[in-house]
């Protein structure tokens, strides 16, 4: 069942028993109010026979007991029967005086008389109301003690109108709730319709985006519940949108991964089975064997080196750094030391200069990662002694900067983003005659990220590059 048909079930079945319940209340209320009144004017009524009874019986006691009371009733009937009351008097024996042809008839006998035996001495007062026939009657009786034995005196009320009145309103009243709930059911229903509208919207929605229309969103710019739930979904779908954005370009990472490595073991692992089989096969002279020596030797070196490089690669992760205090000036001192001779192997200009401070993180990694950087520099030259290369570190309010500087051939704009990838490399033909895989970018990005650093490269085609990297300030510990 659908929310919008279960909305309107319960507003419908509400809206019944609340009706159904405040007018049976209502019209209770009225005619038990009704009929405490006709009730309070029967007893009104029954204590005035009474006292006529009385008065009219010691007027004329002295004439016999039998005489008198015929008498008294005979003349104050027409004073109490009126507005369809009538009354009845009978001895303790059963014997009527007054009354009996008319309860016969009405067929009250039987009910008038179990009201006046259930009278005594200490309750000599009583009344009931019978539904008999078509009518509602109210009988009360009252024991007279001016007779020698007593005297039963009684009134019957018709009560038939009140209860006529009674059905005809709930009757009425049926109908009223029939036409209430039918006009209200509609209304209700299509209130259910347009409350559940954006739910319906978003369940159709959520229908299309899972059957792969991923730009799809909700309109719903309502300030209630409904509203915010609309807002969320957005966000859920966007999040949802990025994620399989993430998946997918990592999937494409790790296929490029897998190509580029299987392309990297291929040209190595040919040369290394090529000269292997001239060595078998051939007989060469020695020169050519030490070629052939040379040549396996030197690509096993490169297996040897790019094994290494995937191993540092993966293991990084695994092994969580310590952040040691590092002077910046024995960082400045080993990297001069270590590439000024490949500077002045290759005809270049080479400055380090970082400025004095303490920074935190691992010796080792750092280390690894500028001469990374330096070393891209230098492959990045084509100038040959036109070629400078600067490496500057500054203190910064947040953190420590350091920046490599080269004036070599530059990186496409649209290659930046990616030369972080493992095996990915701009000219793959110059790079592997320089001996590169790859891999020195995405070890350099893997150390920054252990040290919760931030990389930014800035390369304009023909004209150089600018590497920044940026380590946050942060306490021993």
């Amino acid at each position: 069942m659908r929310f919008a048909d279960k909305l309107f079930l319960a507003m419908t079945v509400l809206l019944t028993v609340m009706f159904a319940v405040f007018g049976i209340w209502m019209l209770d209320s009225d005619f038990s109010r009704l009929l405490n009144k006709e009730i309070q004017q029967g007893n009104s009524e029954s204590r005035m026979f009474h006292f006529l009874f009385e008065m009219g019986y010691q007027s004329v006691e002295e004439f016999g007991e039998d005489y008198a009371v015929s008498r008294t009733l005979n003349s104050i009937a027409d004073s109490v029967e009126r507005e369809g009351s009538h009354m009845f008097a009978a001895g303790m024996d059963g014997a009527y005086y007054y009354g009996e042809e008319y309860l016969t008839a009405m067929g009250f006998k039987k009910d008038v008389e179990e009201l006046m035996h259930s009278l005594n001495e200490t309750d000599n007062y009583g009344y009931c109301i019978r539904r008999i026939g078509d009518g509602s009657y109210m009988f009360t009786a009252v024991v007279s003690e001016m007779a020698s034995e007593g005297i039963y005196l009684g009134m019957c009320r018709n009560l038939t109108a009140i209860y006529n009145d009674r059905d005809t309103i709930l009757a009425r009243y049926r109908i009223a709730l029939v036409c209430l709930l039918f006009v209200g059911g509609i209304s209700i229903y299509l209130l259910s319709r347009y409350i559940t509208r954006p739910i319906t919207s978003l369940d159709k929605l959520a229908g299309r985006i899972a059957d792969g229309d991923y730009e799809l969103r909700s309109h719903n710019k309502s300030g209630d519940e409904i509203g915010e739930l609309a807002r969320n979904f957005n966000r859920m779908a966007d999040r949802l949108v990025e994620e399989m954005r993430i998946k997918a370009l990592e999937a494409k990472q790790k296929e490029d991964f897998t190509a580029a490595f299987a392309h990297e073991l291929k040209t190595p692992l040919t040369s290394i089975m090529g000269y292997a089989d001239m060595l078998n096969s051939m007989k060469l002279t020695e020169e050519e064997c030490h070629e052939a020596y040379f040549y396996i030797f030197s690509q096993g070196k490169r297996l040897e080196s790019l094994s290494h490089k995937l191993l540092d690669l993966v293991s990084m992760d695994k092994n969580p750094i310590v952040f040691k205090p590092i002077s910046t000036k024995s960082l400045e001192e080993n990297i001069r030391v270590t590439m000024r001779p490949i500077w002045k192997q290759k005809g270049l200009r080479g400055k380090v200069d970082l400025e004095k401070h303490t920074i935190y993180g691992d010796s080792e990694l750092l280390l690894s990662l500028f001469y990374n950087l330096l070393d891209n520099a230098v492959k990045a030259m084509d100038k040959g002694e036109g070629g400078f290369i600067l490496m500057k570190g500054s203190v910064r309010p947040e953190g420590y900067e350091i920046k490599v500087v080269d004036n070599g051939r530059g990186i496409p704009g649209e290659e930046i983003s990616r030369i972080t990838e493992a095996f990915y490399m701009v000219d793959k033909s110059r790079s592997r005659k320089e001996g590169g895989a790859g891999i020195g970018m995405a070890l350099c990005q893997k150390i920054i990220q252990l040290h919760e650093g931030t990389l930014q490269i800035d390369s304009r085609l023909g004209e150089g590059t600018v590497m920044k990297v940026f380590l946050r300030k942060r306490e021993q510990g």
